[in-house]
């Protein structure tokens, strides 16, 4: 099955006050990536979605949980900040299954570097915009396959 790791859509301005920014929501833009996801993984398969407890990572989950039927897991290991090891151990535990991990602009990213450095290609520049999705099928310690699907 495929895990797909969604950088969470736009939000607002970041707060100056670490507290404060764990609340900030989607903006408008955000909104409507959130929606669009829907309509860009309609045929995805998967058996569950995880989350950041960020509010904008929740968020950006949130139309494509109620499409789907399922419920949102939040979890500390996608949370800025946390580490590398937690986003792949989600990974591995969840590839037979399938499941949406959405997350933040250092753990994607950093999970997108470990699986280049294990042999999967992801082309010759890598991007991770706000909203984009990466879909991973395979092992992820050899070689795993990995599509870019951009935002809306």
């Amino acid at each position: 099955m495929t895990i797909y790791l969604l950088r969470h859509c736009k939000a607002g301005r970041r707060s100056s006050d670490l507290d404060e920014d764990w609340w900030r929501p989607l903006s408008v833009a955000g909104r409507r990536q959130a929606r669009d996801l829907t309509h860009a993984m309609r045929k995805a398969h998967f058996a569950q979605i995880f989350s950041s407890p960020y509010v904008r990572c929740m968020e950006s989950v949130v139309p494509l949980a109620s499409h789907h039927g399922l419920a949102i897991t939040p979890t500390e290991a996608l949370a800025e900040g946390a580490s590398l090891e937690g986003a792949l151990a989600l990974m591995k535990q969840h590839a037979e299954r399938g499941a949406v991990l959405s997350s933040h602009g250092d753990i994607i990213p950093a999970v997108l570097e470990y699986l280049a450095a294990n042999g999967t290609d992801l082309g010759r520049q890598p991007r991770c915009e706000k909203g984009s999705v990466w879909a991973v099928d395979g092992e992820i310690d050899s070689g795993a396959v990995a599509r870019y699907i951009p935002p809306t």
